[in-house]
């Protein structure tokens, strides 16, 4: 009877572990038709423009030929705040001649509203429908990615030469910063305000030359600059030059695809000692205290243009500087973090 009794046993457990094994089966099954449907979806998101007006229909503007155009990328998402920050980005696009408006919308259809900002302004405009992809839909996503990177489809298939630059709609420009990246010959850089820490990101520069950078989160990045803190020349913007799906590091990897090296970086805004651009948003900034020695800095390393900057900063209101108090600063340079007071040639 014992027998018997085990042999029930044992079956009784096979049954257990084959019904086991059946469910794992089907949720596998199952994980691999949501995966593939996934796919599907992304595969069916695609990038569509909605229109393109190659016109300059603005009475007031008198565009000279010998002026490079800049294709300014505005990268947009649909919220409550996106129609009046496009407003408030066109009026400033309105007094700049030669320019054209790349418009990249995080949505699958045409918005009839951002069209009609667009068509109002006159400005020579392209209108991009660009959702992303299905993969960032519901995880932590480098937002404007997907924009970014149809506007550069759209430019490699329709623009030989011209200066491209990125403008996020909340972005407060200087309309002296048109004046200046229209002269880049390969890339230049220059301050943005309102950024990090530090209230600037900035390159750090020496004798003309860009040496380092500014910027309170290095992230081991070649050039830890701010993505409205560069343009290009489209004559040297590379067909492999891609814009990665990776948080934190847009800006350097698309820089380094391009194949810029530091030495070609072209310093604008007076060696990059002023502001003309700030990545304004919709919150109150806190003003941060930066502990650096300015006269040491100056007197012994002669950084005349970076000395400028932090003198600029704190006189927008938008860091106090002390010798002796608040956050430890330092300048990256090759993904090394350096002392302000280190002399970097």
């Amino acid at each position: 009877m014992r027998f018997v009794k085990d042999i029930k046993s044992i079956f009784i457990m096979s049954l257990l572990i084959n019904a086991a094994l059946f469910i794992i089966f089907w949720s596998d099954v199952e994980l691999g038709l949501e995966a593939v449907f996934q796919r599907a979806i992304k595969l069916q998101v695609k990038n569509k423009v909605c229109d393109v007006n190659l016109n300059d229909d603005r009475p007031y503007i008198s565009n000279k030929t010998d002026l490079k155009m800049i294709y300014y990328v505005t990268p947009t998402y649909p919220r409550p705040e996106q129609t009046p920050e496009l407003t408030r980005l066109a009026h400033t696009l309105m007094h700049v001649p030669s320019i054209h408006w790349i418009v990249a919308d995080d949505q699958p259809v045409c918005s009839d509203q951002v069209l009609s900002i667009l068509r109002k302004t006159g400005l020579p405009f392209t209108y991009i429908s660009s959702p992303k992809p299905y993969l960032y839909k519901t995880h932590n996503f480098p937002r404007g990615v997907a924009n970014r990177r149809a506007a550069l489809t759209w430019l490699h298939e329709n623009v030989k030469e011209g200066i491209l630059y990125f403008g996020d709609d909340d972005n407060t420009v200087d309309l002296e910063l048109f004046n200046e990246i229209r002269q880049t010959k390969k890339v230049s850089m220059f301050p943005v305000g309102l950024i990090g820490e530090y209230g600037v990101s900035a390159p750090v520069v020496k004798n003309g030359k860009v040496v380092g950078f500014f910027d309170s989160w290095p992230g081991l990045r070649t050039f830890p600059v701010d993505m409205a803190g560069f343009a290009i020349n489209i004559e040297f913007l590379s067909p492999n030059a891609i814009m990665p799906y990776t948080v934190g590091q847009e800006e350097d990897k698309f820089l380094v695809s391009t194949g810029v090296k530091l030495e070609d970086i072209e310093p604008l805004a007076n060696n990059c000692s002023k502001i003309l651009v700030w990545h304004t948003r919709t919150t109150k900034n806190k003003v941060p205290t930066l502990k650096i020695d300015i006269e040491k800095l100056n007197n012994m390393l002669k950084y005349d243009s970076f000395v400028n900057l932090l003198k600029e900063l704190t006189k927008m209101g938008m860091a106090h500087v002390s010798p002796n108090n608040g956050s430890k600063t330092f300048i990256i340079r090759n993904r090394s973090k350096y002392d302000p007071l280190t002399d970097l040639k």
